[in-house]
């Protein structure tokens, strides 16, 4: 199976799951773990993470926290 690289050689990515508590914007949903500008090779699968609801939410595999911030 081969896999496709996400992201150019150049892009600046961060490490993935570095941070323990994220804030997201209600245009980065659907949010995911890790988030697009990690890189992947050294992290867990992504997940799907719902956080529309209540606000927060936690992975479980790396166990950073997501919290819902507003827009304005």
């Amino acid at each position: 199976m081969t896999r496709l690289r996400q992201g150019n050689a150049d892009q600046q990515l961060t490490q993935a799951n570095a941070a323990k508590v994220y804030s997201v914007r209600r245009t980065d949903l659907p949010l995911h773990c890790p988030m697009p500008d990690s890189y992947l090779w050294n992290s867990h699968p992504k997940v799907y993470l719902p956080i529309e609801k209540t606000g927060r939410a936690t992975c479980p595999y790396c166990s950073a926290t997501y919290e819902l911030v507003d827009d304005a």
